[in-house]
C-alpha cells in the first residue's frame, strides 16, 4: 500500500524533462509501442532534440497516423523516424525485425521496450500459444533485446559511459505478483498461468515482474560490456493501455488516481537518458516521474537469490529456436 500511495498520489514533479535533454543527432533509438500513449509522448520529446526514432509495432496505419502531427508539431526538427514492423506475440517475426533495423543502422543507444498488453480477455494467447501477457510482455522483449545485443555491445564500446541503455516497462502492480515474483510450473519448468477471479491482473502482475527480473539480469549479465539496464513505472496512467479494462472500472480509475500520459514520459525519459542513472545503478527501477525506487524485499531477494536468473533462462529456452539474426 505505501509503494501505490508513493507512486500515485503527490508524486514530485518530474527533475529531468526536455529541458534536461542533449541533442541526439548522432543518437539512434528504438521505442515499441511508440505511435501511441506514453511511447508516443516519449518520441515527441526525442524528435524535439533530433533524434533518429525507430518506432516499432504491429500496426503501420497507428504509425502514419501518427507521423504527420509529429512533423507538423516541431517543424524544426531534424529527427529521422522510421517505422519498424514488429509483432510481440509472434516469435518467429521478431528476428525479421531485427534484421530490418540492423541492415539499416551502424548504432543503437537506446531500446525503450515500452510496448506491452494489459488484462487482455481472459484465455488470449499468443501466436505461439503462450498466455498474452507473458508472451508479449516477456518472451517478445526478451527475443528482440537478444536479437539486438550485439549491436548494443558494439555501440557501448565507442559511446559516453552509461548512455546505451535497455530500458524495460514494469508497472505498480508488480506489488500484486506472486511471492517470490514468479509462480513456478513444476511441470513445465516456466511460469504458471494463474487462474481464478483475477486469474488474468494476476498473470500482468507476474508479467510486470518479469520485466523486472530481465531488467536487473540483463545489468548482471552485460553491464560489464558498458550497457545499462532499468526497469520503470511509468506510472497510473489515461493511457490506450487500459483499452480492455471494464468501462466502469476505468471510468473510475480516471477520476481517483489516473494522470495525464505525458507524465509517464518523463519516467521513461529518466530511465533511459538521466546522467544520474551511472555508475552502482545499474539494474535500478525508476518510478514516476523519474525517481530511484525500489519493490518489495521478496522481489529484490528474487532478483539476487537465482530466480531472476531462472526466469531469464526460460525465455531463452523458449525463445532460443527463433534467434536468427544477421550481424
Amino acid at each position: 500500500m505505501r509503494a501505490f500511495l508513493d507512486q500515485s498520489y503527490c508524486i514530485p514533479n518530474p527533475t529531468f524533462t526536455l529541458k534536461d535533454l542533449p541533442d541526439q543527432s548522432d543518437k539512434v533509438h528504438i521505442v515499441t509501442g511508440g505511435y501511441g500513449g506514453v511511447g508516443l509522448e516519449l518520441v515527441q520529446l526525442l524528435v524535439q532534440r533530433n533524434a533518429t526514432v525507430y518506432i516499432a509495432g504491429r500496426t503501420q496505419s497507428k504509425y502514419d497516423a501518427a507521423l504527420p502531427s509529429l512533423r507538423a508539431a516541431f517543424p524544426a526538427s531534424t529527427s529521422r523516424i522510421e517505422f519498424l514492423p514488429l509483432d510481440l506475440a509472434d516469435l518467429p517475426s521478431i528476428p525479421a525485425a531485427a534484421n530490418r533495423f540492423l541492415a539499416a543502422e551502424s548504432r543503437l543507444d537506446v531500446l525503450t521496450n515500452n510496448a506491452g498488453v494489459m488484462v487482455p480477455p481472459r484465455g488470449s494467447v499468443t501466436a505461439q500459444d503462450y498466455e498474452l501477457q507473458m508472451g508479449t510482455n516477456c518472451l517478445g522483449p526478451y527475443l528482440f533485446t537478444q536479437c539486438l545485443l550485439p549491436l548494443l555491445q558494439r555501440t557501448a564500446a565507442t559511446a559516453p559511459r552509461h548512455s546505451v541503455r535497455v530500458t524495460w516497462a514494469a508497472s505498480i502492480v508488480i506489488e500484486q505478483a506472486p511471492t517470490g515474483g514468479i509462480a513456478w510450473n513444476a511441470a513445465t519448468g516456466g511460469p504458471t498461468v494463474l487462474g481464478g477471479l483475477n486469474g488474468v491482473r494476476r498473470n500482468y502482475a507476474q508479467s510486470k515482474a518479469g520485466n523486472v527480473m530481465l531488467a536487473t539480469e540483463f545489468a548482471r549479465r552485460y553491464g560489464k560490456d558498458g550497457i545499462v539496464s532499468v526497469s520503470w513505472n511509468p506510472g497510473n496512467l489515461a493511457s490506450e493501455l487500459m483499452r480492455d479494462v471494464p468501462s466502469v472500472a476505468r471510468w473510475l480509475a480516471r477520476w481517483v488516481f489516473l494522470h495525464p500520459v505525458r507524465l509517464g514520459a518523463f519516467t521513461e525519459l529518466f530511465a533511459g537518458w538521466s546522467p544520474e542513472i551511472g555508475e552502482g545503478r545499474n539494474g535500478a527501477h525508476v518510478i514516476p516521474w523519474g525517481r530511484l525506487g525500489g519493490y518489495r524485499e521478496d522481489l529484490v531477494r528474487a532478483t539476487r537469490d537465482g530466480t531472476a536468473e531462472r526466469f531469464v533462462e526460460w525465455c531463452e529456452r523458449e525463445t532460443s529456436k527463433y534467434a536468427k539474426v544477421k550481424l
